[in-house]
């Protein structure tokens, strides 16, 4: 029997083998969950101006200093600044202006008087209480300094950053696109949910897996339809679908049997290899390049679980790196296991789990059974027990490694 591929390998041989997109200029919008292929400095300072904290009056400190419920300052109002309305240029001495929130601050104000320590005088304002001297106002620069570096290479841009970004007047930023993700299914078997479903066939839903996840990784994912189990078939299908991929994954076809169509329609091309993975489930796997433009193709297991296990482990990060996204793969956390696992020597095994965390502690229970079929315990699951191939079992309590699926990284 020919010797298993450890996980490990497997992986080092598709990110050597996968690059990152070129980038590219992005709309804000459009680069939400992107990472970053600059260092963005701050062009503009923020604020930008002086201006108020407050809707208020604009006065100068001395002229207040001493206002009190007993001892209110009465002081002329000399004119009415809104936000973006910067018409008074400066305050005299013995003078005020009422302000709004926003609006710059004039020459010669050194303190914002709220409205609530005022009578809010028209023409004149009666004031009891003083001010600090600087109170209320928001400096220039004192958020951001133009040139600050505001965000790293490499920074994956949530709604904060675009806020950011926007603010300091950026319209684009580089970033690596999200990739295009083809995933087909085949199998003569397989119906397209919705349709009527005979004897011997079962509804796809590894494409729907599948194309889900990879969206949730922050691809474009075309789903295409069923491919049956005919090698001609299949190369027609894969070949339309390549002017629109940067990477392929497909699912069925590749163990031993008869009409396991995507490994004889892609064995023959020299460039992609199948073989077995130290893993369980997902041990057939195949990687390689196809077409032209030497586009990446992953051809996964047909079983459900073993399906999305080996996208968690072998395409996800092909989808990152991609992506200019650190790290590729999921990070590993500890958990206390509730229930004993046993796992096949040799194999890297992945236990469907149920993760939960309190004041107590982090805790990780198995869901279900191990067969790469049991769609409705991976549904049930949140996690991932990664048991290491030397490891043939462990006892409740133990600490393990956890994959936790749901979780932003």
């Amino acid at each position: 029997m020919p010797e298993l591929l450890p996980v490990p390998d497997l992986v080092e041989r598709i990110l050597a083998t996968v690059s990152p997109l070129p980038d590219f200029p992005q709309p804000l919008m459009e680069a939400l969950g992107l990472a970053l292929a600059e260092d963005v400095e701050a062009p503009i300072s923020l604020p930008g101006f002086d201006n108020s904290g407050m809707d208020g009056y604009a006065v100068t400190y001395a002229d207040v200093a001493t206002a009190s419920e007993e001892t209110p300052v009465h002081l002329p109002v000399v004119g009415e600044i809104g936000a973006g309305q910067g018409g008074l240029m400066a305050l005299s001495p013995g003078t005020a202006a009422k302000i709004m929130t926003g609006a710059p601050v004039p020459a010669g104000c050194d303190a914002i008087v709220p409205y609530e320590w005022t009578d809010r005088g028209v023409a004149k304002v009666q004031i009891s209480r003083a001010p600090g001297r600087g109170q209320h106002i928001r400096a220039a620069g004192e958020d951001v300094t133009e040139g600050d570096l505001l965000l790293e290479h490499g920074t994956v841009l949530g709604p904060r950053h675009l806020g950011l970004l926007a603010a300091v007047g950026r319209a684009t930023v580089r970033c690596r696109p999200r990739p295009r993700v083809v995933v087909i299914s085949t199998g003569s078997e397989l119906r397209e949910p919705g349709s009527p479903l005979g004897r011997d066939s079962i509804y796809d839903g590894n494409s729907y897996l599948l194309a889900a996840s990879a969206r949730a990784a922050g691809a474009i994912a075309y789903r295409v339809g069923i491919v049956p189990d005919d090698p001609r078939t299949f190369t027609d299908a894969l070949s339309d679908q390549l002017v629109r991929a940067d990477l392929v994954v497909t699912s069925g076809g590749v163990s031993e049997g008869d009409f396991d169509v995507v490994k004889e329609a892609l064995s023959s091309l020299g460039s992609v290899w199948f073989g077995g993975v130290a893993m369980q489930p997902g041990k057939p796997q195949g990687f390689g390049t196809v077409g032209d433009d030497r586009t990446p193709i992953f051809t996964l297991p047909g079983n459900p679980v073993s399906a999305y296990v080996s996208f968690e482990t072998f395409v996800l990060p092909a989808i990152r790196r991609m992506m200019g996204k650190l790290p590729y793969s999921r990070p590993l956390t500890r958990a206390r296991l509730t229930h004993p696992i046993t796992s096949p020597p040799g194999r890297q095994q992945m236990v469907r789990a149920s993760y939960d965390s309190d004041r107590g502690g982090a805790f990780v229970t198995p869901v279900g059974g191990h067969g790469s079929h049991l769609l409705g315990d991976l549904a049930a699951s949140d996690a991932i027990v990664v048991v290491p191939p030397e490891t043939t079992g462990i006892s409740a309590g133990e600490m393990v490694q956890v994959l936790r699926l749901d979780e932003d990284f």
